[in-house]
């Protein structure tokens, strides 16, 4: 073995542990957003089985006492 193969291993021993990492993360990312979209389903399923709107008021004011009481 000559130094030329063992640096052609090495490389390749550090492009499949890219890979690997690569995967890793496309594969928490995945997790992520599975568990992001049913944590928000249940939020929202719990905030409907409590008879509370799910979408805010519309009719707002913009009538307000001031800070100052003026």
């Amino acid at each position: 073995m000559d130094v030329n193969d063992i640096v052609a291993a090495r490389i390749e021993a550090a492009r499949r542990k890219a890979e690997q990492q690569k995967q890793a993360r496309a594969e928490l990312a995945r997790r992520r957003t599975a568990g992001l979209a049913r944590r928000h389903a249940a939020k929202l399923r719990h905030l409907a089985q409590r008879g509370l709107d799910l979408v805010p008021p519309t009719d707002l004011s913009n009538e307000s006492f001031a800070a100052s009481g003026a």
